[in-house]
């Protein structure tokens, strides 16, 4: 969906305006972490990834594989509209509709692109706390990996493609194996997985202004679980296991023209889970899928004016093993004016979606980015977001069919020299975001509510309201040849405005320092240092989680031309930490591998 191969991946944003933009052309906040960057940080864990965004802390049930969801600016993993390749890949059949980045793998991605604040002008419903893009492309040529290491842990990766004048075509496959470790803090028995993604690109120019363009992407992974046995109902070793398959794709075609680009695509995700039990049997299955059509375009009028356009209809549906299941749909379209002009960008745009429940819903975002001179920029941007409910809480034995969407409004104002990637860079950005008419569950023990007569266990309903606002600093520099030392801070103090209480497990201070150094005769040597504060594990805040302090350390030497010996040891100082109560996490580890290139 996203085919623009001129420009390399590494310096574009498309979750800001849907197409691709310099990021200095915008006032959002954007980080974007390209290829190169993926490979330096080496591993499948993702969570090792998102350690370099600024705003975003992450949650985890246990070894690599297990459910780990991602916190931007303190909303809620659910409130992250995220797409694979442009394409929505939120589970229709989970309770909060997010995506689970336990099934993806870093070796597996390309490339990650993340706009912090809401964005529903351009993308509509979902984008209420952010809007994350993973690319999964290949590469021309062909590259190959493999890495042992602690807990029996085995990875693989194969990415390569061939690309001609008219055409490119590419594929890539990641593997993991793992015995793991129990996923329950209190247990002995480990938790292992098995995981398994492949996926394909292809573009074809019919002319030298129509292109047509596919993507594919499936997963499949097996994980054993811990969860809460009788007759004591606490969290413990179990013999469960949870089953996932997951496929994505989009097909479609852009036009290229002097002053306008036109894109169309369809779309479809689907994301199967069936959980079991080798003595009770099986316990739970669900089945969430999306079809989605879309136009985006844009016009490139006189004197520095663009106008971006776009229309998008959506079928999402689910089943489980015990609900009958039901589907929905959303219509949406959009209109966003940009310009352009010597040091100065903005955009301002507004969008209309209607849902076939609910009704209409209109979403206004706007952004500034004006250049003062000698590499400073000044930027700001404020949006408005908003989540449909979900079609478990729509329709399921809990489900309310008068439920309203989740809404926000987001502000963010920075300053900032140079970029990533320049010799210097300094970033300080202020941010507020204020939500109301958040979806909670409601018990039905001595509740009057007329709904409880067909909902006697509970429903859910629209009564919450928060807020979360902070600062986030960052900054890298190239001190002496070869060497470059990058850091980054974020404050986030979250509110739930009816207790006053903050919210449940958004740690208030974030911190990552990371150096990387190539050596004249190409050898790396790399060090990170993440650091998270306290936080609590419910909304009532009597569950504290201790804050934690991870140290990793890497290297990698070239052995010949095209072959790489790597290698890095996780957690060094073995910290013993949880990032949900019970939960534990990985301690010292040491991987090894080689990579490949031709």
């Amino acid at each position: 969906m996203f085919a623009e191969r001129e420009t390399s991946p590494d310096l574009i944003t498309v979750t800001a305006t849907g197409f691709s933009l310099d990021p200095e052309n915008t006032g959002q906040s954007v980080t974007v972490i390209g290829r190169d960057e993926l490979v330096q940080i080496q591993g499948a864990d993702l969570t090792r990834v998102f350690a370099r965004l600024p705003g975003v802390t992450f949650v985890r049930n246990g070894p690599i594989g297990s459910f780990t969801g991602l916190n931007v600016r303190g909303a809620a993993s659910e409130q992250l509209l995220v797409l694979i390749d442009g394409v929505r890949v939120a589970d229709q059949a989970s309770p909060g509709g997010g995506f689970d980045f336990g099934t993806l793998l870093a070796t597996n991605t390309s490339g990650l692109d993340l706009t912090r604040g809401a964005n529903s002008t351009i993308w509509g419903a979902d984008a209420l706390g952010g809007v994350l893009n993973v690319s999964t492309r290949g590469t021309s040529g062909l590259s190959t990996s493999l890495e042992y290491g602690a807990r029996d842990t085995l990875t693989s990766a194969v990415s390569g493609g061939l690309e001609g004048d008219r055409y490119f075509v590419g594929l890539t496959g990641s593997a993991l194996r793992t015995d793991g470790f129990s996923a329950a803090a209190n247990g002995t028995e480990k938790d292992g997985v098995n995981q398994f993604g492949l996926g394909g690109s292809a573009f074809f120019d019919v002319t030298n202004a129509v292109e047509l363009f596919a993507n594919a992407r499936y997963a499949e992974s097996d994980l054993e679980i811990d969860g809460f046995a009788p007759p004591t109902f606490a969290l413990g070793d179990t013999l469960d296991t949870q089953h996932t398959r997951q496929y994505s794709g989009a097909i479609g075609a852009t036009y290229y023209g002097q002053d306008l680009t036109l894109r169309g695509s369809y779309g479809l995700s689907d994301t199967e889970r069936s959980n079991d039990n080798p003595v009770t049997g099986p316990s739970f299955a669900s089945d969430g899928h999306t079809d989605s059509l879309q136009v985006r375009g844009e016009y490139r009028a006189i004197g520095g004016l663009t106008l971006a356009f776009g229309g998008e209809q959506y079928w999402s549906s689910y089943a489980t093993d015990s609900d009958a299941g039901a589907d929905v749909s959303i219509t949406g379209g959009y209109l966003q004016a940009g310009w352009v002009l010597g040091g100065l960008a903005a955009h301002a745009g507004a969008r209309l979606d209607d849902h076939e429940l609910f009704g209409s819903e209109v979403s206004f975002g706007g952004d500034i980015s004006y250049a003062l001179g000698g590499g400073w920029r000044v930027r700001g941007s404020v949006g408005e977001g908003f989540k449909a409910p979900t079609l478990f809480q729509l329709f399921s034995d809990f489900g309310n069919e008068d439920l309203q969407p989740e809404r926000s409004t987001s502000y963010d104002l920075g300053i900032a020299l140079g970029d990533r990637n320049a010799p210097l860079y300094v970033a300080v950005t202020g941010f507020r975001r204020d939500s109301e008419d958040l979806i909670g569950f409601a018990s039905c023990f001595q509740n009057p509510a007329p709904i409880c007569a067909s909902r006697p266990f509970g429903y859910y309903e629209n009564t919450d309201r928060a807020r979360a606002q902070g600062i986030e600093v960052e900054g890298s520099a190239i001190v002496t040849e070869g060497l470059r030392i990058s850091g980054l801070y974020s404050l986030i103090d979250t509110e739930d405005r009816a207790s006053g209480n903050e919210l449940a497990r958004r740690p208030r201070h974030a911190a990552t320092i990371f150096a990387d150094y190539t050596a004249p005769f190409g050898a790396s040597f790399g060090a990170d240092l993440r650091l998270v504060g306290d936080s609590f594990d419910n909304a009532s805040n009597s569950v504290e989680l201790d804050g934690y302090t991870v140290f990793d350390l890497r290297a990698s030497v070239p052995v010949t031309t095209g072959v790489e010996l790597f290698g890095r040891v996780e957690n060094v100082f073995d910290e013993n930490y949880q990032t949900a109560a019970g939960y534990a996490q990985a301690g010292r580890g040491a991987f090894v591998g080689v990579r490949t290139r031709m």
